[in-house]
């Protein structure tokens, strides 16, 4: 048979549906156009927001930290104190507690307890930080304790937002598939005497 004379037409094949709108699919239901819109929207959550969220509550968490470290730095100081007494440990890493003394601005004598490394002899002077009343403290923070601070929170506040996004996109997609089987179940209860009856004749 010629061309000419085929009941096909000539040519490449048309593709399937070309005439058809775009998101025209007659197997789509509602529950998956709302299913496709909500994940577009979490998924903007998570691009933008994400970063967001992460860069503010790390930046806060920095300039918190800050404000400490710029308050303990103005009411801390170091002096020189000398130990009353030797300290012996039988851990050599650890600090251990010795009573120390020193002399503040005003020419008063102190004592206190400061922590000081294993084997420092009686007698020997080291380093210690009080407050401006002369009470024994610890060091002050530093810009590295509110950067390391920052960035944790921020990582944690990055991460709470990933965990919340998924949490939200198992419970939507939870609620959609309970409310699918339901209307299967519903639409197979219409359906199903009728197929049972077909076998019974």
């Amino acid at each position: 048979m010629s061309a000419q004379g085929s009941p096909y037409p000539s040519g490449p094949p048309s593709g399937r549906g070309d005439n058809a709108p775009k998101g025209a699919n007659p197997l789509r239901r509602t529950s998956d156009r709302l299913e496709c819109w909500l994940r577009h929207i979490l998924m903007v959550v998570l691009v933008a927001g994400l970063p967001a969220a992460a860069v503010s509550a790390g930046l806060a968490s920095y300039e918190a930290s800050m404000r400490t470290v710029r308050a303990q730095t103005a009411e801390r100081h170091q002096v020189i104190a000398r130990l009353t007494a030797g300290v012996t440990s039988d851990d050599e890493r650890a600090k251990q507690p010795a009573q120390v003394r020193w002399t503040d601005a005003d020419g008063d004598v102190r004592t206190g307890a400061a922590l000081v490394k294993p084997g420092t002899p009686k007698g020997a002077t080291v380093r210690v930080w009080v407050t401006r009343d002369g009470t024994l403290t610890s060091p002050p923070a530093n810009t590295l304790n509110a950067t390391t601070s920052g960035w944790m929170v921020g990582g944690m506040t990055a991460f709470g937002v990933a965990v919340g996004s998924h949490a939200a996109w198992a419970g939507i997609r939870l609620v959609l598939d309970r409310r699918r089987y339901a209307r299967w179940d519903a639409e197979w209860d219409l359906v199903e005497p009728q197929w049972s009856a077909r076998f019974r004749r």
